[in-house]
């Protein structure tokens, strides 16, 4: 097998029919599949050879209840029979399940299909309908789901094409409890996800599932080196946030591979050395060649906690009484700034009505207690603020001033559409500058953008200490700041102005702490043409995210920040 990716439609289509067939020999093993499509022929041919898989398969949604989850109370049964009548839930028996629009899958409901995935009795398929590269189901979700599948521009010929049949997935079902791995799979397998800055250990995990999955639906009962590449493909694709530059030198590869052991073929049939014999480049070739087509939004970049920024491209959550995102509703008395789930009312009240109908007067058809009134909560959100820190100093300016500044464009452009403001502090010489306070006009952002001087030294410490401040200032105003800091980490000024590098990398750190403690979610974007340890520091403190684009242009450190804030 060459390491080369599908290309044109007929090949990208085998590989989705791959994809699914390897999920339905094991289906609880693998977790589930996150396809992203939109409706139309080829999600439809899609799910149809689902149906033909021997797993049954139940549609839910995103807003789907707890009641409808786990099962609950029955209220109309309830009313009409006078006893306590429950109802069963789509968990409470093993099975697939299909998740329509899946890039709007609340945090809630993605915590909970998680937990059942890790209990290995459930899988799920997430239908991502997602028009923008933001729009995707929360990480806690896809992350425990073992393969990717994109449909996009698949043609109607290539769809006539079927690979597997249910009788082949019944014999790899069966064929998979006697399909051996190899000892060094799960090592191997390790070593690229790190290499490929995945940093959930579900990754290998899922890859080495998968290679025994392809084994068996390949009629084979041990893992081959085509085994293992296929599964790293079609686990480790979507999965990679950044990728070794082009320019690696064998040492550097070889310094990242873990030492063979001091007797190799010892406990190993002598026809399973080709397994161990794959170069990691090998396998990192297949990987590249296999990656979705809007990488650019997903490699080289992080995804900041979605508590923090709620979901994409949305400001933080607040409650509200009588606007906004519903959520379930809580106990509590009846008040002129209250309004009554009528709904969950009568539920609580049901199991109660023949204890109370005995003890009550005659007349009352339905007894309400003060312990059963519900209360209706909304969720509201508020703005978004994203704070530009871009370093000025000449160490920077004359190698990447101008990415940031095109950055910024394109970020305030994607910020009338998502409602989020925009602010730019340039730092340079010994101090820091607010250049463009948060704003969302487009020619005001030109026009500074356009005088943002470059030269002197670097302040690192000052431009974090006015993103602070402005950060502190936004939140007072009930906006929720972001900062994104762009420097070559060549700090050397320190805060009272004097030319000394330890004392400006210790501001620095001061900073980052008290910036941590206020709470604002952060991106370090290195800029250097080597990755900066100093900087990976800054970012710990910060309990944000490091990420190091030594030759992107505009476009990629605008979906960098975007998708690390929007994930």
């Amino acid at each position: 097998m060459t390491a080369a990716g599908p290309t044109d439609p007929a090949e990208r289509w085998a590989r989705a029919q791959l994809s699914l067939a390897v999920l339905a020999v094991d289906p609880e093993g693998l977790g589930g599949l996150w396809l992203r499509a939109r409706s139309g022929p080829a999600r439809d041919r899609f799910l149809a050879i689902l149906d033909t898989y021997p797993t049954p398969w139940r549609r839910i949604h995103p807003g789907i209840s707890d009641e409808q989850l786990y099962g609950g109370l029955d209220l109309s049964a309830t009313l009409e029979t006078g006893h306590s009548v429950t109802s069963r839930g789509v968990l409470t028996s093993p099975g697939g399940l299909l998740l329509t629009m899946a890039e709007r899958c609340p945090p809630g409901l993605a915590a909970r299909l998680g937990r059942c995935l890790d209990g290995g009795a459930h899988t799920v398929i997430a239908l991502d309908e997602g028009a923008e590269t933001e729009e995707i189901p929360p990480t806690g979700l896809t992350e425990r789901l073992g393969l990717f599948v994109a449909l996009d521009e698949i043609t109607l010929e290539a769809l006539a094409a079927q690979s597997f049949d249910a009788e082949d997935i019944v014999c790899a079902r069966r064929r998979l409890a006697h399909v051996a791995n190899d000892a060094q799979t799960g090592e191997m397998l390790t070593v690229l996800a790190a290499r490929l800055g995945i940093d959930s250990l579900r990754a290998p995990l899922l890859a080495a599932r998968a290679a025994r999955a392809i084994a068996s639906l390949f009629g084979r009962d041990r893992v081959t080196s085509d085994d293992i590449q296929l599964a790293a493909e079609l686990v480790f694709a979507q999965r990679a946030t950044v990728m070794p530059a082009d320019d690696e030198t064998p040492e550097d590869a070889a310094h990242d591979q873990p030492e063979p052991p001091e007797n190799p073929d010892r406990d190993r049939p002598d026809d399973a050395g080709e397994m161990t014999d794959i170069p990691q480049e090998i396998l990192l070739e297949a990987v590249r060649a296999a990656l979705p087509p809007d990488v650019l939004a997903q490699l080289q970049s992080a995804r900041a906690p979605r508590a923090a920024t709620g979901a994409a491209g949305a400001g933080a959550r607040h409650k509200g009484n009588r606007r906004g995102r519903p959520l379930p509703s809580r106990p509590g008395r009846l008040d002129s700034s209250a309004r009554i789930d009528l709904v969950a009312t009568l539920r609580a009240a049901a199991p109660w009505q023949p204890m109370r109908r005995a003890a009550a007067p005659r007349g009352h058809i339905i007894h309400i207690r003060p312990s059963d009134i519900r209360i209706k909560r909304f969720e509201e959100r508020s703005d978004r603020l994203i704070v530009f820190a871009v370093d000025a100093s000449g160490s920077a300016a004359m190698a990447r001033l101008a990415e940031a500044k095109g950055a910024v464009e394109i970020l305030l452009t994607e910020a009338y559409a998502r409602r989020d403001h925009v602010a730019l502090i340039a730092f340079r010489g010994t101090e820091a500058e607010v250049l463009l306070p948060p704003t969302r006009s487009l020619v005001q952002t030109k026009r500074r953008l356009a005088a943002l001087p470059g030269g002197g030294g670097t302040p690192l410490a000052a431009g974090l200490q006015a993103a602070m401040l402005l950060a502190h200032s936004a939140r007072v105003r009930g906006m929720s700041p972001t900062l994104a800091l762009l420097t070559d980490g060549r700090a050397n000024i320190a805060l009272d102005g004097t030319a000394h590098r330890q004392a400006a990398g210790e501001d620095a750190q001061t900073v980052a702490r008290a910036l941590a403690l206020q709470g604002t979610p952060s991106l370090v974007i290195d800029m250097g043409t080597r990755p900066q340890p100093p900087l990976a520091a800054l970012a710990d403190t910060l309990r944000g995210k490091y990420v190091a684009l030594p030759r992107a242009d505009a476009h990629r450190l605008s979906a960098a920040v975007s998708t690390a804030f929007d994930g």
